[in-house]
């Protein structure tokens, strides 16, 4: 199996992965995924994927990801694992749509307004 590489995306994380035959070693920026996610919650976000496909120690996965907070490269990561499952095998297809992980949330920070304090809330208003 040569190297698949795959993008995913989620509010201003960008995840580009390589995944080869492997162990199931899972390297993000470097780390183990266990380093660079503290939280078992974010680990189990990443992994999802593979769980559903019964994959998890078929492949190696190699993630650069850069941009945002843990949660939204967690879930971009999450994204491009999908994406690249599909791609090595497209009956993974019918599975990992059901669970809605090849959809790409399109939800963003609303950009600040000029005469608001943030996008929507105004400024406190004084009366005397």
């Amino acid at each position: 199996m040569e190297v698949i590489s795959s993008i995913g995306r989620r509010k201003t994380s960008v995840a580009r992965i390589y995944v080869t035959a492997g162990k199931g070693d899972i390297t993000v920026n470097n780390r183990t995924v266990k380093d660079y996610f503290v939280s078992d919650i974010l680990e189990t976000i990443v992994k999802q994927p593979l769980n559903v496909v019964e994959a998890v120690s078929d492949f190696d996965i190699k993630v650069n990801v850069e941009g945002g907070g843990p949660a939204g490269q967690a879930e971009a990561i999450r994204l491009a694992v999908s994406r690249a499952l599909v791609e090595i095998d497209p009956e993974h297809r019918a599975p990992l749509k059901k669970e809605g992980f090849l959809t790409r949330d399109p939800r963003m920070v609303e950009r600040k307004k000029y005469g608001r304090r943030k996008a929507r809330r105004k400024f406190q208003f004084s009366k005397r």
